[in-house]
């Protein structure tokens, strides 16, 4: 039975790191930028919410509700201050150097207003535990909520991208930006939209990690970013179920490594798996390759 429940806490791991890598593929997918200040704003949602809720004793559904707006206006903030300047740039070294300073300056405003230690975050889930298999199997109401939620907002997002006029422009300014632009589509404002939609996502994901991990500081974003960014491309950047199941996939190799091998090993086998899988498939598991005229 123990097998089933590290599968169980793999998945809830695993759907953190996807929500996280939604907003990543979504960017990288439309934009081909890599804003690796992603994962400080999963940092950002989680002190709002803390904020609200635990200093100023608000309801969570409040707490959780002001932390994607905040943070869907943060990631608009810094991509039209920070990226829309570059977006021309003859090297998408400048984009990359300018999101590791906007991480950098995110992580030290959070260690000057909330300083360096750690605090206790309380769940904002209220959901009963759920034990089966006559107490074998034990599964946690933060582990039910994080599970339904990521699949939930995968199919949500599927149909918007699908389905709406604004998930066709997405398609649009990806496949070409200058095509689109000369039909008529919104190319600035496309681009925003999807800043805005990964950052709302990144909020969730802080708000549900920090609450099945009841801690917080300014780096508790740094390294789930990392682990997101690797199931993205794990699942082939720039596909949104590419990202879910590399999500999935990542949190259930990182928990199996803890339990049957190392936890100290644990994150050095998750990288090298992805190592492996980019050596047999360059792309990602999903990912398309993509041919040049030259």
């Amino acid at each position: 039975m123990s097998f089933i429940t590290y599968l169980i806490n793999g998945i809830s791991l695993g759907s953190v790191y996807a929500l996280i890598a939604l907003g990543y593929t979504m960017v990288y997918g439309i934009a081909k930028m890599l804003n690796f200040a992603h994962g400080d704003v999963i940092m950002v949602g989680g002190f709002t919410c803390y904020t609200i809720c635990s200093t100023l004793g608000l309801h969570p559904v409040l707490g959780v509700l002001i932390s994607v707006a905040v943070c869907t206006s943060l990631g608009i903030i810094i991509e039209k201050i920070a990226y829309k300047p570059l977006r021309m740039a003859s090297s998408p070294l400048a984009v990359l150097i300018t999101a590791i300073g906007v991480s950098y300056l995110l992580q030290n405003l959070a260690l000057l207003i909330f300083g360096a230690n750690s605090k206790s975050f309380t769940s904002v889930v209220n959901l009963q535990d759920v034990t089966l298999a006559e107490g074998q199997i034990f599964i946690s109401g933060e582990t039910i909520v994080t599970i339904v939620s990521c699949v939930v907002i995968m199919i949500l997002l599927m149909l918007f991208i699908n389905k709406t006029r604004m998930g066709q422009a997405m398609l649009a300014v990806s496949e070409d930006k200058g095509a689109a632009q000369l039909m008529g589509i919104n190319v600035n404002g496309t681009i925003s939209l999807t800043f805005a939609i990964g950052s709302a996502l990144a909020a969730i994901a802080g708000v549900l990690l920090c609450s099945a991990y009841p801690t917080l500081s300014p780096y508790t974003g740094s390294m789930p970013g990392i682990k997101a960014f690797v199931a993205a491309v794990f699942g082939g950047i720039g596909s949104i179920p590419g990202a879910f199941i590399g999500g999935i996939l990542l949190g259930v190799i990182q928990i199996f490594s803890q339990a049957y091998i190392s936890s100290q090993m644990a994150d050095a086998i998750v990288f090298a798996v992805l190592i492996i899988v980019l050596l047999v498939k360059p792309t990602g598991l999903l990912g398309k390759n993509i041919q040049e005229k030259v």
